[in-house]
């Protein structure tokens, strides 16, 4: 449809009437000579090793060379969606592999239920658990439950995308894309920090960027080092604001033969050695809000082994914070330089931690009429996808399958292609679905039969929205 010189563009339901020259709302189709162009080039993994790319292996045995042959394998970024749904996928390719007839349907989704799972490799306090996370001042996302080590942010959805003010809508499909193609967003926590996260990088927690993820809880950490400082100071507090451990309660002191030293520690006991809120949650030592350990200490008991001259060191569960304190003759500790022995203990900790990262998945429900541009009859997708007959990836990269009804997926973003990822201004975001299968699977499942073409012609003739095909990654000049 025509307006004067422009073109109306029916890849997505916001229906831009695009000028010549320009593009549309999302930047992904232009007028190109009074007609509707993808902006960006289908990728096809073709020869990338050869030219000094990378290739993530489709099977580790079964294919020649390992891997499936390159130029079978469409990506679906660049090909275009289905909107309205009631059309065949942009790309229904076939291809012979060893004897096996597969075909593989390709097309970008939109997706208005999705949104991103954030894991934020710090000990760090960034909020309580409920809180709201902000970007630019609306709110995205939530915190949730902490895993081990990591803290965790749910970000996105559809009633963070479209049950609110479009200035929400806006901004939250603003910063899921920017997640999703690897930028670096900023986020203010409610009760909380302030966070930058970008995939595949270190967190940065209120101005400071974090170094290492924490080797283990204090009780762990005791459990894996007491025998090393065994015979090298009296007493260890391994001080952490889930399980602060202590090696001659801890039955790993007890094990090796750790005599008792008299400590106390302010905290709620759980079993020998190991103790729960010894402070409140903060950016402190172990994630507590502590900036002197010595404050979770009471007083010493002489009859359970206090005494004069007894070494204690204190430690956080990452080795960045450490003392050494000797007990005077008021048993009250006293800091001291540490012990050369000691500090390799210490760096052993620093040494058995993780580097500390953000990891950004993807996760979408690929309902809908989406799998109409896949076959005639959708519900038998689903559960081909389920029964592991169709492989889903999303731009190459394997996706987790959630179990259940409809065709929940997740896949780590920085296994994608740079800019994979695309939004309309409905808005949703848009990425990149693969489904592939046996030729006569697909056909059993009603698939658009007519619509299916060799990589030869699809190369030749492009798909509805003429465009070029490039290899991933760009071809090494």
């Amino acid at each position: 449809m025509t307006s004067g010189d422009k073109i109306r563009c029916d890849a997505c339901p916001v229906m831009c009437y695009i000028a010549p020259g320009q593009t549309g709302a999302c930047d992904r189709y232009a007028n190109v000579e009074g007609r509707i162009l993808r902006s960006d080039p289908v990728l096809l993994l073709s020869r990338t090793a050869e030219r000094g790319g990378r290739i993530i292996p489709f099977a580790s045995a079964g294919w020649e060379d390992t891997l499936a042959p390159a130029d079978a394998a469409f990506t679906g970024i660049g090909a275009g969606t289905t909107y309205p749904d009631f059309k065949p996928a942009p790309f229904i390719v076939s291809s012979v592999v060893a004897g096996a007839d597969m075909v593989t349907v390709v097309t970008e989704a939109i997706f208005s239920y999705c949104g991103v799972k954030v894991k934020i490799d710090t000990d760090r306090h960034l909020g309580p658990e409920g809180a709201i996370v902000r970007a630019e001042g609306q709110a995205i996302g939530h915190v949730t439950t902490a895993e081990y080590g990591s803290q965790m942010l749910s970000l996105g959805g559809v009633h963070h995308l479209t049950g609110g003010e479009k200035a929400e809508g806006r901004t939250t499909c603003a910063s899921l894309l920017a997640l999703c193609n690897g930028a670096a967003v900023p986020l203010e926590i409610e009760g909380g920090c302030s966070v930058i996260v970008q995939a595949g990088r270190p967190p940065v927690v209120d101005g400071r960027a974090e170094v290492r993820m924490r080797v283990g809880c204090g009780s762990a950490t005791i459990g894996m080092f007491a025998a090393g400082w065994q015979g090298l100071v009296d007493e260890v507090v391994v001080v952490d604001d889930h399980i602060t451990g202590v090696v001659s309660e801890h039955q790993a002191g007890r094990v090796i033969g750790w005599p008792p030293t008299g400590i106390r520690i302010k905290g709620h006991r759980s079993t020998p050695g190991r103790y729960f809120r010894v402070s409140e949650p903060g950016l402190g030592w172990g994630g507590t809000r502590l900036t002197d350990p010595l404050d979770i200490l009471g007083p010493w008991n002489p009859a359970k082994g206090a005494r004069a001259g007894l070494r204690l060191l204190m430690v956080s569960t990452t080795g960045e914070d450490f003392a050494y304190y000797v007990l005077d003759a008021a048993l009250t500790p006293q800091p001291a330089p540490l012990p050369e022995a000691l500090r390799a203990t210490v760096d052993l900790i620093a040494e058995n931690c993780e580097p500390s990262l953000c990891t950004v998945l993807f996760m979408g429900g690929a309902g809908g009429s989406l799998r109409a541009g896949v076959t005639r009859n959708p519900v038998r997708l689903t559960r081909s996808v389920q029964a592991g007959e169709t492989r889903l990836t999303s731009g190459g990269a394997a996706c987790y399958i959630w179990p259940g009804g409809g065709i929940t997926f997740m896949v780590d973003v920085t296994r994608l292609p740079p800019g994979g990822f695309g939004y309309v201004p409905t808005p949703a975001l848009v990425a990149p679905l693969e489904f592939t299968l046996p030729r006569a699977a697909y056909l059993a499942l009603g698939g658009h039969a007519a619509a299916i073409r060799a990589l030869d012609e699809v190369q030749a003739s492009g798909g509805e929205y003429v465009t070029s095909a490039r290899l991933w990654p760009k071809e090494v000049e």
